[in-house]
């Protein structure tokens, strides 16, 4: 039996108009044991439509005035109500999507909780569980397959609760699907403000957790050789010209890998023999060779080339012991060459001092043979120095990569902007290529990878001014590549930020699924509104107003938008994005001056 509230008076397009009962304002109505909720705005109602109840969704209402007759002066009121049909019941079970509609006359009547609870859960008896309907309070099974198997974006302004849902979604993930989960996915969440460096998500030995520091780097991040060892990001990390500079650095990494065989000493070697016994010296290459003697760190080296002079006239390299070093290669084959094997040791070497000594040894090579010019390729060396500089203390050098765990917490709430704009993309390179290679060749994949990147303004604005151009395009497209892209191998974004409007709008639109707080900027609404194509506009309007943990979920895992109101994570789950708790903070301080200062405490 049926609850019966109102019946049909008009319908234009999806815009259809109920004539409500005069008997029908209760809020709440309890039949056979079932609850029931009252008509009110963005509350579900049924048509009859012969064996068909439509699902509509209230959007309005209004009171329509009639009086009795033309002589009276009573005047009776109607009320009515907008709603828009949103899916059919049939067979009690809930599809979405307009396919009939109803006519004149058409009886509505009430939707229970148990049927809107249907119509927004999943039929399949599943206990993922992160909040309730905002109104009705049901709590709802979400579809977590259809879930994290798509990109995500959680939006919201400061404070509006975003990332109690971050963590909350994938706390409940973690403790539903935790050993389905080992071997078969990997999660790595980019952290910029070290909110999830404790227990939060997940608190078992399948956590590694790795705090970047760019002064002390106490903890690194372990990066794979041929990642760093590629032309292409090194000619974007020290900005290198195309035409000169990016040429250079492509001679350093094909030396490099042809003659890799070889010690590096041996290209010392061979490179100062270049140098030292060339038919025409050049005053350059002699101070690219005491540059290579501070960047090995052999004093006795330095000592021996700074007292070598040049003689432009003659042509010739003088030495402080007398000797002359010229093109017949004696003084270099006698003193030099001896002296390098003496004092050269090249074995404490790490591979960001590899990297820059190459840099210059490849230099002194080309400025002796005239392949460059020195004045050209020196300022790529000095940002080289710079940006290694900053990359040492936060990234370790490996050949073969650790062990992966379950979920990798990369916090970077200790480095410095410019290794902050850095990092995520050597990062996120460094898993997406690995995991490509991996899964290049399986359909589906038997694998995924879940990049999780909080604060997700900070890398992948359009607007930034920080930075060099061709850095940024490049950073870009390496996330539309994995947005785009990604999924075939198993790769799945989750973008958390505050401004939506901020981040490239080709990453946005590829979005699949949306957690959206409280936005109040008109740029930011705007996006979405043209972006998201099931969002509908009741649910767009109450976007400014959600109170704090309420979101709007939707995209292409759900049937139809909802108002969900996220459960808040327990204390020591909770990102650690708390907000001030003032009165304890002044009253402890209130406290102490008068301590401290011998004032009497007010009485109470």
């Amino acid at each position: 039996m049926v609850i019966r509230v109102g019946e049909v008076i008009a319908v234009s397009g999806v815009r259809i108009t109920l004539r409500i009962f005069e008997d029908s304002n209760q809020e709440t109505l309890f039949h056979e044991g079932k609850k029931y909720r009252g008509v009110s705005i963005r509350e579900h109602l049924l048509i009859q439509r012969g064996f068909i109840d439509i699902v509509c969704l209230v959007e309005g209402e209004y009171l329509d005035e009639r009086k009795l007759d033309e002589t009276a002066e009573k005047t009776s009121y109607i009320r009515k109500v907008d709603v828009r049909p949103v899916g059919y019941v049939a067979d009690n079970k809930f599809y979405e999507g307009v396919k009939y509609m109803p006519m004149i006359r058409d009886g509505a009547s009430l939707l229970s909780e148990e049927m809107v609870g249907k119509i927004y859960g999943v039929n399949d008896g599943g206990s993922f569980t992160i909040g309730a309907i905002l109104k009705e309070n049901i709590p709802i099974s979400l579809p977590w397959t259809r879930l994290f198997n798509s990109h995500l974006g959680i939006f919201g302004n400061t404070g509006s609760g975003k990332s109690n849902t971050l963590a909350k979604l994938y706390t409940t993930l973690f403790r539903e699907k935790l050993a389905g989960l080992k071997g078969k996915s990997q999660f790595v969440i980019i952290d910029f403000n070290g909110e999830y460096t404790g227990g939060q998500i997940l608190a078992t030995q399948d956590k590694k957790v790795t705090v970047l520091d760019s002064k002390n780097g106490a903890q690194k991040f372990t990066l794979e050789s041929a990642h760093f060892w590629d032309a292409e990001t090194l000619s974007l990390l020290f900005q290198a010209t195309t035409n000169t500079q990016a040429p250079f650095l492509r001679r350093v990494l094909s030396g490099r890998e042809k003659f890799k065989d070889l010690p590096l000493s041996h290209f010392l070697e061979k490179t100062f023999e270049r140098v030292f016994a060339a038919a025409e010296p050049k005053a350059e290459a002699l101070e690219l060779t005491r540059e290579v003697a501070r960047i090995i760190g052999s004093e006795a080296l330095q000592h021996h080339l700074a007292g070598v002079k040049y003689h432009a006239q003659n042509k010739y390299f003088r030495a402080l012991e007398g000797h002359y070093y010229d093109s017949d290669g004696k003084a270099f084959a006698a003193f030099l060459k001896p002296f390098l094997a003496a004092h050269v040791k090249l074995d404490a070497l790490d591979q960001f001092d590899e990297l820059l000594l190459r840099c210059y040894l490849q230099l002194c090579g080309d400025v002796v043979m005239g392949y460059a010019q020195y004045e050209h390729i020196q300022p790529v060396l000095a940002r080289a120095r710079s940006s290694l500089a900053g990359l040492r203390n936060v990234l370790h050098i490996v050949d073969a990569p650790p062990p992966p765990y379950l979920l990798h917490v990369i916090s970077l709430k200790k480095c410095k902007n410019g290794v902050k704009k850095i990092l995520p993309m050597l990062i996120a390179k460094n898993f997406y290529v690995n995991h490509k290679e991996a899964e290049g060749l399986n359909s589906p994949p038997t694998k995924t990878l879940h990049l999780i990147i909080d604060e997700a303004h900070n890398i992948l604005s359009e607007q930034s001014t920080r930075e060099h151009e061709i850095w940024k395009d490049y950073r870009l497209e390496l996330f539309e590549e994995i947005i785009k892209e990604g999924r075939k191998y198993g790769v799945y974004l989750t973008l958390s930020s505050q401004r939506p409007a901020d981040i490239s709008p080709t990453i946005v639109s590829q979005i699949h699924n949306f957690f959206i707080h409280r936005l109040v900027n008109e740029r930011d609404l705007m996006l979405l509104d043209n972006t998201i194509s099931t969002l509908d506009a009741s649910s767009k309007s109450l976007i400014p107003t959600l109170a704090k943990g309420c979101c709007v979920l939707t995209g292409t895992a759900f049937d139809l938008p909802m108002i969900l109101k996220i459960d808040p994570l327990l204390e020591g789950h909770r990102p650690a994005s708390d907000d001030v708790n003032l009165e304890a903070l002044w009253a402890n301080h209130s406290l102490f001056h008068a301590m401290t200062h011998g004032l009497a405490w007010p009485k109470r």
